[in-house]
């Protein structure tokens, strides 16, 4: 018997069976140079394979917003240039030429720090490698063999691997690479399937039909397990498929504590697809609507129209509000079709509200998109990154200049459009009382809030230990921001992951959180506390928590009230 031991779940549960193990093609390119009179003949297989790959694509795109995306990275001007490039002037043949472009593509996103940019990279890799397979003339499938349920063991899954698959023989996934939220981790978390990522040296050990059991809630994959094991297993799944029902029968009612106090429970997204599934849950706002994603994963700055398809149907969606973030790029974010420069701190750099500003074209689309959606549905706008009255004054002053331009040419809008903040600096923080004075809400971005008050980069592994929300600093912070909220009369919510963290869920309520908005899959699990917790009791425990004096003790207090 042999453990593994992983860090982060992307999908918890547990479930045991035979593992199959995915033994990949050698999708490898080529290495030979060509001579100049080849060279059409290179860039004629690589249209070949674009083709291919368009129409393999065209069915899936209507199934998923990833594949909607590989069916426009297939077609990328950028990406055939970046290839018939270097067929033409670097004499690489086609399967090279695809490789190295697509490298210099895949590393852009790859040298970000957020974790969900990060994965984005593994989509590049999958529209390079069904390119590959086409160009090598690659036909089988290499999931072709499951006909039984099994725990998929792999290097790593890319979208095109699973839409192959029938996900019924699937107990659920284990792969040596990957992130929380690679393409495999939202697979999993959609399906409710349990899924463990990151799992260093499972690739050596493991073969087909091994017996293994998946513990994604504790992140352990134990490999040959006894008799003793299994049994104990089987009564931890049993509970926690109970534990499920259970969670599932309350999602869709009210997060209204013991004693009457309801707060809201939100989702944060990322696409029209993340909206749905949203709702689907019994999710009635999205608190945060990231609308990056609308600009990286493009070919250009998206205009007014493109934008404002996705705003009006992300609102018809919702059946309460939708809370969109206006572009917060910049940082650990960029984009393919516009240049940054360089940088020694970029998270102290060009980025979020700074570039809207002054970008004021590419703001003023994004803002006439947001106030044409708000017909459709509760919209309200959300700025990032704001340290100053005077930015949120020039916003503000853009955002008008929208409106009567709007009325001017008779476009329906709400002209009562709410505007708030995201409070993620402490300059907003020690500021807080007066941004309170003239906005309509706040949202706490626990993420840069804490990296910032801390002087801590949350990417830095070294000093990873360090970056810790439940700091007696940020807590302070959290309180001072829902103090300042609450005394002029508005709402605070919270959107950074410290919302979904079920352990900070009774210090949150009982700071005065208005809203809570996390992924949409921790929602259930986050009602539950809350429909448990008595608020007055809340209270208690955060009042006591606020005075700590070390993180230990503002932990050691919040266990207490658990136990």
């Amino acid at each position: 018997m042999k453990t593994f031991i992983v860090e982060k779940t992307a999908s918890g549960g547990f479930t045991m069976g035979r593992a199959f193990v995915v033994n990949r093609n050698n999708l490898s390119a080529d290495t030979y140079r060509i001579e100049s009179k080849d060279a059409d003949t290179e860039i004629a297989k690589y249209q070949k394979a674009v083709r291919e790959a368009t129409a393999q694509l065209e069915e899936l795109a209507k199934t998923s917003d990833i594949f909607a995306a590989h069916f426009e990275m297939v077609q990328d001007p950028a990406l055939y240039a970046g290839v018939t490039d270097k067929i033409t002037s670097e004499s690489q043949n086609a399967q090279l030429a695809l490789e190295n472009t697509t490298a210099e593509f895949a590393a852009i996103f790859d040298s970000m720090e957020d974790e969900y940019m990060k994965e984005r990279g593994a989509d590049v890799r999958d529209v390079r490698d069904r390119l590959m397979r086409s160009l090598k003339g690659i036909t089988q499938n290499v999931l072709e063999g499951i006909h039984d349920k099994v725990i998929l063991v792999a290097e790593d899954l890319s979208p095109s691997d699973t839409s192959n698959i029938n996900l019924d023989f699937v107990l659920g996934f284990a792969t040596e690479l990957g992130g929380v939220t690679s393409h495999v981790s939202i697979i999993a978390r959609n399906l409710e399937l349990p899924a463990l990522v990151g799992v260093k040296g499972l690739m050596e050990e493991v073969k087909s039909d091994d017996f293994l059991i998946l513990d994604a809630s504790n992140g352990k994959v134990i490999l040959d397990p006894d008799e003793e094991t299994i049994q104990k297993y089987k009564a931890l799944e049993e509970e926690y498929r109970k534990h499920k029902k259970e969670l599932e029968a309350l999602s869709s009612l009210p997060a209204t504590t013991l004693d009457g106090k309801t707060v809201k429970v939100y989702a944060n997204v990322g696409n029209l697809e993340d909206v749905k599934k949203a709702v689907n849950r019994g999710i009635e706002g999205i608190g945060l609507f990231r609308s990056e994603f609308l600009y990286m994963e493009n070919t250009h700055f998206p205009t007014e129209e493109e934008q404002f398809e996705v705003y009006k149907q992300a609102a018809m969606l919702c059946p309460k509000e939708l809370i969109i973030r206006t572009l917060d790029i910049g940082g650990d974010k960029s984009l393919p079709y516009y240049t940054f420069e360089p940088e020694e701190n970029p998270f102290l750099g060009w980025r979020a509200i700074r570039i809207s500003l002054d970008l004021e074209d590419v703001f003023k689309a994004q803002l006439r998109a947001i106030l044409r959606a708000s017909a459709f549905g509760k919209v309200k706008i959300m700025y990032p990154m704001i340290i100053s009255l005077e930015e949120l004054i020039k916003a503000n002053t853009i955002l008008n200049i929208c409106k009567n331009e709007l009325a001017a040419e008779s476009i329906a809008f709400d002209p009562d459009i709410k505007v708030g903040i995201m409070v993620e600096t402490p300059a907003s923080v020690l500021c807080i009382e007066n941004f309170a004075k003239h906005v309509d809400f706040f949202s706490i971005g626990t993420n840069d809030l804490t990296q910032y008050i801390l002087a801590v980069d949350r990417g830095n592994k070294k000093i990873a230990k360090l970056y810790d929300s439940f700091h007696p600093a940020v807590v302070q912070s959290i309180q001072r921001i829902i103090d300042a909220g609450h005394k002029e009369g508005i709402e605070v919510g919270m959107c950074g992951e410290f919302a979904g963290d079920e352990k900070a869920a009774v210090l949150l309520l009982g700071l005065g959180l208005d809203e809570f908005s996390m992924s949409a899959g921790a929602t259930a699990n986050i009602k539950n506390i809350i429909r448990n917790t008595s608020y007055e009791k809340a209270k208690e425990c955060a009042g006591k928590a606020v005075t700590a004096f070390t993180t230990q003790e503002v932990k050691d207090i919040l266990s207490c009230f658990h136990n």
